[in-house]
């Protein structure tokens, strides 16, 4: 959090000289960067910071099915429709960017980024899933929202 107020710091004096209109498109600039990193890490299947997450526990009923179609290869990748843009908004507002979960996309995300327990099916089992942070903001990203503010104001 250190670092996110020493670019708050920086990058306050800087915005308040926009008007509200430029710093909406801004900020709209700023969360779709942001989504797109999240979104590879996701991709990845790693956290934000490049560690790899716990692979899904093995079930040979999700092994099975479609594995003709898949030549039997390894088992897909998780969180695909989660990353989609149907489920993840990057928003601008005039005082800030959002990148969130919205819906029911919102719930199934916040159980695996905590790992916290939850039921696998309606009526069914419950299940403490391991933590698996899908969204974050990286030393990388930091500096690439400094680049989007700095040719913004050069504009």
């Amino acid at each position: 959090m250190d670092d996110l107020q020493r670019l708050e710091g920086w990058l306050s004096p800087l915005l308040a000289k926009l008007t509200d209109a430029e710093r909406r498109g801004l900020a709209r600039e700023v969360a779709r960067d942001l989504r797109a990193g999240n979104v590879a890490s996701m991709r990845a299947q790693q956290t934000p910071d490049g560690t790899q997450w716990e692979p899904r526990k093995p079930n040979a009923l999700r092994e099975a099915r479609g594995a003709v179609r898949r030549n039997a290869k390894k088992s897909a990748p998780m969180f695909q429709k989660l990353r989609a843009a149907k489920h993840l908004k990057a928003q601008g507002l005039t005082d800030e960017a959002v990148l969130q979960f919205v819906g029911r996309a919102d719930r199934i995300a916040r159980v695996h980024h905590f790992g916290l327990e939850d039921r696998v099916k309606p009526g069914g089992p419950t299940y403490r899933y391991p933590a698996r942070p899908l969204l974050g903001i990286t030393e990388a990203q930091m500096a690439r929202i400094q680049e989007l503010v700095l040719s913004h104001l050069s504009r």
